[in-house]
């Protein structure tokens, strides 16, 4: 079945379909990431997006049941050089193709991805259409006139407020589009967890007496959240904060920062960033369009901590006045890396930390 992937420039490209038989249209990135296509569709920080993936065979081990970041993925489109039409691992229990089926998410193959990301390198994220080729004549005029979405969190935020029981620290995780994995990591670490909308007020979440906050990734413009950075604002000082990817996009505009859209963004398992108190450098997994403007930090809110080795872009702050920081890479790592997995435990000990200073009325902690 034949299918074309069209740019707003007007490049094209012929292939071949699978995957679900519809037309989308979205913004098109490309991610580097030689494994984890699973976990990486499932990414709600791919909301609305079409996945350009560079490394030349994809679907190879199948789709299983443990590496979902979501149940309903809600990206637009996959495009690669070759989908695997077998799939050979013993945890898999179903190729791409059924998976994309299952999910309503079309694909299309036999693309010169090489030739794709190099145009994406040089003229940044454009939109982006995948169609049958009955409907290629008109296409472009409507992908000119089609609108890229602005409520992306909303979108895939939880609608209800839900528990993951635990018998460590009560932590409050602000679901902006979160992946299951930043939930197993503080799981791991035996905390309580309630997870709550994207517009959950300050007072609320303070009534549920957390040990921490935490503020997890998803997709779009941090500015398009702006009651997030309000609700930031208020909680700060009363209770550790821990904010990642998107997370930390709202955690330093509520400081006072400023962020902007890149060029064509961070998407992968390879990213270098150097920890500038101790020169460590951590490979990353990182996925978001948007960054932190380094000029725009006030050295007196925020101190910079990690920095993106190969375009110098800011990958960490933490604030200077209360126990709070934010990264914008993901330490919970799925897939990729886990060299910065120890971020995690730094949360625990600022929660414990922020216990011992803080007795409550009646003489105990």
């Amino acid at each position: 079945m034949k299918r074309w992937l069209i740019l707003e420039d007007g490049t094209y490209f012929e292939g071949e379909g699978f995957g679900a038989e519809t037309n989308v249209f979205g913004e098109i990135v490309f991610t580097t990431s030689m494994t984890g296509y699973q976990e990486t569709i499932t990414d709600q920080s791919f909301n609305g997006q079409i996945i350009t993936f560079t490394y030349p065979m994809v679907g190879n081990y199948g789709i299983n049941r443990d590496d979902h970041e979501s149940i309903a993925p809600t990206c637009k489109g996959v495009v690669v050089k070759e989908h695997a039409r077998l799939a050979s691992n013993w945890r898999n229990q179903m190729t791409l193709d059924e998976f994309l089926k299952r999910k309503g998410i079309p694909g299309i193959a036999g693309i010169d991805t090489r030739a794709l990301t190099k145009k994406l390198r040089q003229h940044g994220t454009m939109k982006a259409s995948i169609v049958a080729e009955e409907d290629f004549t008109h296409a472009y005029d409507q992908l000119k006139a089609a609108v890229l979405p602005t409520n992306q969190v909303a979108q895939v935020s939880t609608a209800k407020p839900y528990p993951s029981p635990g018998t460590g620290h009560n932590v409050v995780v602000i679901d902006f589009g979160l992946k299951h994995s930043i939930l197993r990591e503080l799981s791991k670490r035996h905390c309580n967890l309630t997870v709550l909308p994207y517009d959950t007020s300050a007072k609320k979440i303070l009534e549920l007496s957390p040990d921490g906050v935490m503020l997890t990734n998803g997709p779009g413009d941090p500015k398009d959240v702006p009651e997030a950075i309000a609700m930031i604002r208020e909680i700060q000082g009363k209770v550790p904060i821990f904010g990642i990817c998107l997370g930390h996009q709202l955690f330093s505009l509520a400081n006072g920062a400023d962020t902007y859209k890149m060029k064509f963004g961070h998407r992968g398992l390879n990213h270098p960033v150097r920890e500038i108190a101790t020169g460590r450098i951590d490979f990353t997994s990182q996925n978001h369009g948007y960054a932190v403007a380094e000029e725009s930090i006030d050295p007196n809110i925020l101190m910079v901590t990690h920095i993106e080795v190969n375009d110098g872009t800011i990958e960490g702050v933490r604030h200077k006045n209360y126990p709070a920081f934010s990264v914008q890479f993901h330490p919970d790592a799925a897939p990729g890396p886990h060299d910065a997995v120890h971020l995690f435990d730094e949360f625990i000990d600022m929660m414990d930390t922020w216990k011992e200073q803080h007795i409550c009325q009646n003489g105990q902690i």
